[in-house]
């Protein structure tokens, strides 16, 4: 029977785990161990959708009452972008400040009898706490306990090529917005959103080629956290000034870095288990970390004390029960964090409304979006039509040399005669994973740059949905290709959702296509048809 508990780590995921805990059983010993004082935070704010916060309200009503009482929140999301500024409403968040959170966490542990102990030497060998029945490591990003049990954990993780650093400023936002400006050494883009009366949430983001033209790779980041990086603050407020109305930006160990997706094949080993960032990251754009920190809590909680008596059970329940809908955040994250790591090609390439839908379309599709806010969708279709004259996407004609197509969705016959005809037509097929799209946009820049000539059109098939289009892109934005995306079972939404966001040109369903297995057959390099 588990008796004693260690948590690693005070923050929002470990304290509400421990709370949960204690509050079921007041017999089990619960203790947490943080290493910054109880007044110390790193960060600003945390965000929360109001679709996702139901299971931890039914737990412990502590974050409801915070955002109820200290909270910001709100309905649209705003992206500014070349003077306009367009809104999508049906989004609906709250915001709190990360320290008032932790606070009101302290405060409900020390209720329910947790034993706090801040300023604390962080145990990172499990042999340091051979006394506890279970040890739980809620020891972040950078975990101690993941590393020293990489072995059997076996983490993975993905380094993003974007760099962004947090900040604060007392410029409020109305709600999440997103700005995004072109200064002379490139493109930067800020994710902003209210966190209290005073204070709103300021990360920026930008390419690696743009954060060394501005000179910004100066600041240490080895050394210790605690300083900021004062030369990017300076030339992030100067930059963004009219946006936030020259208002200040506020630091708290504010320094740039590359956002890590960690995914350890397994959240446990013996007695240990991992929580929170420790176990699992996603791309801050989808807001989720603080929310899956206090999911995994009420899992743990709830097969430990379904399990009373079983502690390998209990840890197995916890991973079954959070790995399904933790790995669907991650899968939605990532096409998410790429649209971060290519926004500079978008701001150059689309005008604000189609900007601002390949945005809002970078995880889900059209339908999804129209149930949230029908009068963007118009918006966004409307552009559209006064651009095609007055024809709907899948209406409107396009010509490719001396053939003109009557819609953008090519049938099967249309399909068939671009691959047995020399119509100057690229077939490609993406890779199955993105590590294998630099070699694929080589041979794309092979052809374009070969003898042959360029081609008028490059179809894209195999791969997954974010290889197909990050392909396209890169055949249309850079090369100025027409792009054919080709896949299996593509229905209406996702077909006007990859024309009226400019990721393709014409779109196929490979399942109408006679023989389509046979495309495969040029899937391991380039064929013109």
């Amino acid at each position: 029977m588990v008796s004693r508990i260690a948590c690693v780590g005070g923050g929002p995921g470990g304290l509400f785990f421990a709370t949960l805990v204690k509050h079921a059983d007041p017999s089990v010993d619960v203790t947490v161990f943080e290493r910054n004082r109880a007044e110390d935070t790193f960060g600003f704010g945390v965000v929360f959708s109001d679709a996702t916060l139901a299971g931890i309200h039914e737990a412990d009503p502590v974050l409801r009452t915070g955002l109820a009482d200290y909270g910001r929140h709100w309905d649209d999301i705003e992206i500014r972008l070349k003077g306009q500024r367009i809104r999508c409403g049906g989004n609906g968040m709250a915001a709190i400040t990360r320290k008032t959170l932790l606070q009101l966490l302290h405060r409900r542990a020390e209720e329910v009898g947790v034993d706090l102990r801040f300023s604390a030497d962080m145990p990172t060998d499990p042999a340091q706490l051979a006394d506890y029945d279970l040890i739980v490591a809620a020891d972040g990003a950078n975990s101690g306990f993941r590393s020293r049990l990489a072995d059997v954990l076996v983490p993975e993780v993905e380094v993003a090529t974007a760099k962004f650093i947090w900040f604060g400023t007392t410029y409020l936002f109305d709600g999440l917005t997103f700005v995004h400006e072109h200064g002379p050494h490139g493109t930067f883009a800020v994710h902003g959103y209210p966190i209290s009366d005073d204070v709103s949430t300021f990360i920026v983001e930008t390419d690696e080629q743009s954060w060394r033209a501005a000179g910004l790779d100066e600041f240490d980041t080895a050394q210790p956290p605690g300083p900021s990086d004062e030369k990017s603050r300076r030339y992030l407020e100067k930059l963004f000034a009219e946006q936030i109305d020259g208002h200040e930006l506020l630091v708290n160990n504010s320094r740039w870095g590359n956002f890590r997706t960690w995914r350890p094949r397994r959240w446990t080993s013996g007695n240990i288990a991992l929580l929170g960032d420790a176990a699992h990251t996603a791309h801050f754009s989808v807001g989720s970390g603080t929310k899956m920190a206090m999911e995994d809590a009420v899992a743990l909680a709830g097969s430990l004390l379904e399990h009373r008596d079983d502690l390998p059970s209990a840890l197995e329940a916890y991973e079954a029960a959070r790995r399904p809908s933790v790995e669907k955040i991650q899968g939605s994250a990532r096409p998410s964090l790429s649209w971060w790591e290519h926004f500079g090609r978008y701001h150059d390439a689309f005008e604000p409304t189609q900007f601002a839908f390949h945005f809002m379309s970078r995880s889900i599709g059209k339908e999804r979006i129209a149930r949230r806010d029908p009068e963007f969708i118009g918006r966004v279709e409307r552009d559209w039509r006064a651009g095609h004259d007055g024809r709907a996407p899948l209406e409107t004609p396009l010509r490719l040399g001396e053939r003109e197509f009557a819609g953008r969705r090519l049938s099967a016959a249309e399909i068939e005669r671009l691959r047995g005809e020399d119509s100057g037509c690229l077939w490609l097929a993406a890779p199955d994973e993105e590590a294998g799209l630099p070699g694929t946009y080589e041979r794309l820049a092979r052809s374009v740059e070969g003898a042959a000539g360029a081609p008028a059109l490059v179809a894209i098939h195999a791969g997954t949905p974010l290889t197909r289009s990050l392909l396209a892109e890169q055949a249309r934005l850079v090369h100025g290709a027409l792009a054919l995306i080709v896949e299996d079972g593509m229905d209406d939404d996702r077909a006007e959702t990859l024309l009226l966001s400019g990721r393709a040109d014409l779109v196929g369903s490979l399942s109408d296509v006679a023989g389509a297995g046979e495309l495969g057959s040029l899937g391991e390099g380039e064929g013109r048809a």
